[in-house]
């Protein structure tokens, strides 16, 4: 979930027999020396890479070979090194080579010699394309028409076909227990019994299938911000809808306590009713700088989901419904809300990666083939709570339209290697807390909760830098460090308070608190330096 690339879907067909630097030696699915130089390219200062040979069909070892890319952040202190740290940023569909150096300043980067990987298909690694649909893909709206529905179905039809031309035979093994099975190939050419394990979102995942396919090759190991092992992809996004809708309750409620600052409304059904009020105002024109319903609910969407801006959003949709009877808008104002609205664009494009990648491992999971099942889902969250991206997660992807046999993927269960360590946070609407704790309960695992935290990746996120809204947590970091570096697992739960709340608003007015409130746009900005290097499950 670190330093994501935005990263596009090309036009020409992989070439799966591409030649790699690694020679070969022993069998075709054994261990092979690697040949460590420093890393090209400014992400990757510091570290170390390499190149590895995997079979791309691992029914058929001695066929056709692809290459992974890694890299390497060797333990600052040898002497008290415990092995190797493998992490993985999720997507799926992040390229994770630069990964190790989020964890550099942590204490695991004393103990461990924390690997990076591109897995197949990815960055550096052989890479899988997909072929762009032709012509204009359907406009984004948060609001679609019903016609809109069949526009963006039969888009997501022409990607399939597209990730079918363009992937071609390699993209038949791209799927998480052949990923999971690179990892282990990874682990025996570093020489190493056991490997530990570091997952984030999509990660997490991989983190379970490969337990699940090599138990005995696994010590201890974090998922972060976790999906549930139990489910299918599609069905985690009801999960995630549900968190939208408890992000946005609990920041309406939170400014109803506080009409008296903000004049929203002192219950949740009023602050939703001067919401609707904007909606139905921007449905015929632009309001101080916010240009259509699409800007209002993706920032609500986003704006809610993070405490820091509950009050900057509170206030900033106060002075926007002021504007709707005034002849000539503040340009303070449309300034701070056009920052606002560009900066909440960017904070839901990072939940979503574009490649071959992430459209052909969604497909590892069944999805319902039935168009109306998601057309009756799209309406429903259309005219109940438009916010956040919710018709996008209930809409169609191209996995809809996948009609090939996949490997089936294993059933995990508790786990057959040593106790591991569930991260997870209730505000997370990308991997909500609820499939954490069907995680933990899966595998028997310890779970962290972190309560009030809308943050995605709980370990080693934030900064001690004031200018970034987005602190560290010593609870959740000193209870993963305790446990990868020293073995000591925390109880069964353990619950932390966020270190991000909401501004700290009296619920009776005072006089000047209104100037203390920060400006949406620039707290935004802020906030999307913070968490844009986090990609997405």
């Amino acid at each position: 979930m670190v330093h994501q690339k935005k990263l596009i879907a090309g036009v020409s067909v992989v070439a799966v027999g591409a030649t790699v630097a690694v020679v070969l030696s022993g069998s075709a699915t054994g261990a092979q020396g690697l040949s460590w130089a420093p890393c090209e390219g400014e992400e990757l200062q510091g570290l170390e890479c390499a190149t590895l040979e995997v079979p791309m069909d691992y029914d058929h070892p001695d066929g056709t070979r692809i290459k992974l890319a890694i890299s390497r952040l060797k333990a600052k202190d040898p002497r008290h090194r415990r092995g190797v740290l493998l992490t993985n940023p999720g997507g799926s569909g992040g390229a994770g080579r630069d990964l190790p150096t989020a964890y550099a300043d942590q204490p695991i980067a004393g103990a461990y010699d924390i690997i990076g990987i591109d897995v197949r298909g990815l960055g550096g690694s052989t890479p899988l394309k997909c072929e762009k649909p032709g012509g204009h893909e359907p406009e984004e709206s948060t609001r679609p028409s019903d016609a809109d529905f069949r526009r963006i179905a039969e888009n997501e039809r022409q990607w399939e076909a597209g990730c079918q031309r363009g992937g071609g035979e390699f993209r038949r093994h791209v799927t998480t227990p052949n990923t999971a099975r690179d990892m282990d190939q990874v682990r025996q050419a570093l020489r190493e019994e056991k490997i530990n394990y570091l997952g984030v979102s999509y990660g997490t995942w991989l983190g379970a299938v490969y337990g699940q396919l090599f138990p005995e090759h696994l010590d201890r190991s974090v998922l972060d911000s976790s999906l549930d092992p139990g489910t299918t992809w599609h069905d985690q996004a009801y999960d995630v809808v549900d968190t939208i809708k408890a992000n946005f309750d609990k920041w309406a409620d939170w400014t109803a306590r506080r009409d008296g600052t903000f004049h929203l409304g002192d219950t949740r059904a009023k602050v939703r009713a001067d919401i609707d009020k904007l909606a139905d105002a921007l449905a015929a024109k632009p309001v101080g700088g916010i240009e259509n319903q699409t800007q209002l609910d993706t920032a609500i969407g986003q704006y809610t989901r993070y405490r820091q801006t509950w009050a900057p959003l509170a206030k900033q949709l106060q002075k926007t419904l002021a504007a709707l009877d005034l002849p000539g808008a503040d340009p303070a104002l449309v300034e701070s809300n056009r920052r606002a609205v560009a900066a909440a664009d960017q904070l839901e494009k990072q939940a979503k990666t574009e490649n071959g990648v992430y459209r052909t491992v969604l497909c590892d999971w069944d999805w319902p083939t039935d168009l109306g099942h998601y057309y009756r889902d799209m309406r429903r969250v259309r005219d109940t709570l438009p916010f956040g991206g919710t018709v996008s997660q209930m809409a169609p992807n191209n996995c809809a339209f996948h009609r090939h046999e996949n490997e089936p993927l294993p059933k995990i269960d508790l786990a057959a290697y040593p106790q591991g360590l569930v991260l997870a946070s209730d505000g997370d609407t990308q991997t909500p807390l609820v499939n954490g704790e069907a995680m933990a309960k899966t595998l028997g695992s310890s779970l962290i909760a972190v309560h009030d935290e809308g943050q995605h990746a709980q370990y080693a996120m934030g900064t001690s830098d004031p200018d970034i809204p987005v602190n560290t947590n010593a609870c959740v970091n000193d209870a993963v460090n305790a446990y990868l570096v020293d073995g000591k697992l925390p109880p069964r739960r353990t619950d932390c308070a966020t270190t991000n709340p909401p501004a700290a608003i009296p619920t009776d007015p005072a006089p000047g608190v209104e100037d203390l409130i920060a400006d949406l746009g620039r707290i935004a900005e802020q906030l999307v330096h913070a968490v844009l290097p986090h990609p997405a499950r």
